[in-house]
């Protein structure tokens, strides 16, 4: 990251990129730009080379007393954004909501990227023959832009407000949710009047900027910037869940994706999308495989219950450059905002074991005969509702893959009922059972579940069951968690794509058996690993054994001496 360099330095440093890239040019060349003099161009480039943001690349041979510069890249590695995240975190841990630290994250990006179009635009309005003032007053419409930022609302303006940037940051999201309808949801959620309700919090609002303002993003990879919102909500994970807030690992979400294998142009939907882990992984995996292009093609969907988790998830999208997408608020079993029938693949970690949800209130689904057509679940777990709204959604060839409780697998009761209807109708096609402590709001195993709508000849009437409890490691970060490495999440992939049977880990059933079992889809029933036996060095165990013979021996004749001795002294 570059050394700290003052703003007007930065505001400069942008009008300069928009015009040369990093193409060379001279002091004048700049100077008829910026419409400033050599002499303030000169003080801009002695800034801009502490900041190690221009190199000299050459000397004009025409006039060897003036130099050549090309500008630099700002240059933010992951490494340091995440450094700046973690200082964020230490500033507001229990106090404020770590939310707003994404807030900031997201507010910084699209200030700095309406900044470098608007240049960009200027420069090209310019070549096509309008003068600087109109083109000036053209870059400034919505079309030029991936979001509307009236120019005061810009972070550089707000931030000057030091003693009221509480004030100044609440009317800022206003006013640019009412600019940008498609941030309306996600600004409404966030309240920094709340945020400043101590004169400790004011302080560390001041500080956050502080932070936020020494980190231009304009040349951060939408992939840098979001591993590092990813990473913050990692960070946060086990707090929140505490307060029930559900954070996936990310490598169950890769396990997943890839056993789904989307494909371009593909309708993926998450109805308990969550801060959109699943959607924005299927996506990257698409794009890894055919390209950006490609993944464009897909069409991403999520809904989700908590209005301000939902707010995290349209950030998380936008921060990732994804926007094929839409995310939507609200309450799936009851009032899906999705079409029914018309998915590729629906995907989902929902809420495990939630409450509440039986026949009674299932029937507010306006079309609950068709959602849950297997039967109602009780009101201790809603696990099997939301498999059963997640099959109606998927359209007639459609695929389905579930993280859940494992108990789902063989519950009992109105469960019992749902689970044998859907074994009945052949929809089940792996169960995956997964490690431990894989999860932060709790240390059971949990399950995968894939179910297709349209099984191959060769996998009909079969269920393949994967015992995947002992393929973990040990978590770099939290100590008292595990997780899947890479080797594992390939492994049980493979296991799936090529349908096959491995001692102690996979194994083929027939429905039949899974009848005569009750109807029970408990991995460890159909496979149990096989326990690895204590290894033995024959040629060491042989050279102990001799060595325990010879100190028998030497024992032996010890104790024959005793006890001669003894018999001695008893006769004499």
């Amino acid at each position: 990251m570059p050394n700290s360099v003052p703003q007007w330095v930065l505001n400069d440093y942008i009008k300069l990129r928009a015009y040369f890239g990093e193409k060379p040019f001279t002091v004048d060349d700049a100077s008829k730009v910026l419409e400033k003099p050599s002499d303030t161009v000169m003080v801009l480039l002695s800034n801009l080379s502490k900041g190690n943001l221009v190199n000299v690349v050459a000397v004009d041979p025409e006039n060897p007393k003036r130099k050549i510069y090309a500008l630099r890249p700002i240059p933010v590695t992951r490494g340091d954004l995440e450094d700046i995240l973690k200082k964020a975190a230490d500033l507001i841990r229990t106090r404020v909501d770590y939310s707003f630290i994404l807030v900031l994250l997201f507010y910084k990006r699209i200030s700095d990227q309406w900044k470098l179009e608007y240049e960009s635009t200027v420069k090209e309005l310019v070549e096509e023959g309008y003068s600087t003032q109109e083109a000036g007053s053209l870059a400034k419409e919505k079309f030029f832009h991936q979001f509307i930022i009236s120019e005061d609302y810009l972070w550089d303006n707000v931030v000057k407000h030091k003693g009221e940037l509480h004030v100044f940051f609440s009317e800022a999201l206003k006013k640019l949710g009412e600019l940008n309808p498609e941030l309306r949801a996600v600004f409404d959620n966030f309240d920094f009047h709340q945020f400043a309700s101590s004169r400790e919090n004011t302080e560390i609002l001041r500080q956050l900027v502080e932070l936020f303002d020494s980190v231009p993003l304009i040349d951060v990879s939408p992939d840098i910037l979001g591993d590092a919102y990813e990473w913050l909500l990692m960070m946060f994970a086990p707090e929140k869940a505490k307060e029930g807030e559900i954070f996936t690992p990310r490598e169950v979400i890769k396990l997943l994706v890839g056993i789904l294998d989307p494909k371009p142009g593909d309708r993926v939907l998450d109805p308990a999308a969550g801060s959109g882990g699943m959607l924005i992984t299927t996506y990257k995996y698409v794009e890894n495989r055919f390209g950006k292009e490609e993944a464009d093609k897909l069409f991403l969907y999520g809904q989700e219950a908590n209005a301000k988790i939902a707010a995290l998830a349209k950030m998380n999208m936008y921060i990732h450059d994804i926007h094929n997408h839409k995310i939507e608020i609200g309450d799936s079993l009851l009032y899906p905002k999705f079409e029914l029938e018309a998915w590729d693949l629906v995907l989902a970690n929902p809420p495990w074991n939630q409450d509440g949800y039986n026949e009674e209130v299932l029937k507010k689904n306006e079309k609950y005969r068709f959602v849950y057509k297997y039967g109602y679940t009780p009101s201790q777990t809603a696990d099997w509702a939301w498999i059963q709204l997640m099959l109606a959604a998927t359209k007639p060839d459609g695929r389905v893959g579930v993280v859940i409780d494992q108990g789902a697998l063989f519950r009992g009761g109105s469960e019992k009922a749902i689970r044998s209807k859907i074994i009945d109708n052949d929809l089940v096609e792996a169960v995956i059972l997964l490690p431990e402590k894989l999860f932060y709001n709790t240390s059971a195993p949990g399950v995968i579940i894939i179910f297709n709508k349209s099984k191959p000849q060769e996998r009909k009437r079969k269920i393949l069951f994967i015992n995947a409890s002992q393929l973990y490691e040990k978590h770099p970060e939290v100590r008292k968690l595990n997780k899947l490495g890479d080797q594992h999440i390939a492994k049980i992939v493979e296991i799936y794509r090529t349908y096959r049977e491995e001692q102690g880990l996979s194994r083929i059933v027939s429905l039949e058996e899974v009848k005569n079992n009750d109807y029970n889809l408990n991995v460890t029933l159909y496979v149990t690993p096989i326990e690895e036996g204590e290894k033995v060095n024959i040629e060491e165990e042989w050279r102990e054994l001799k060595k325990l013979e010879e100190e028998t021996r030497e024992l032996l004749a010890k104790i024959d001496t005793w006890i001669t001795e003894i018999i001695k002294t008893l006769q004499s």
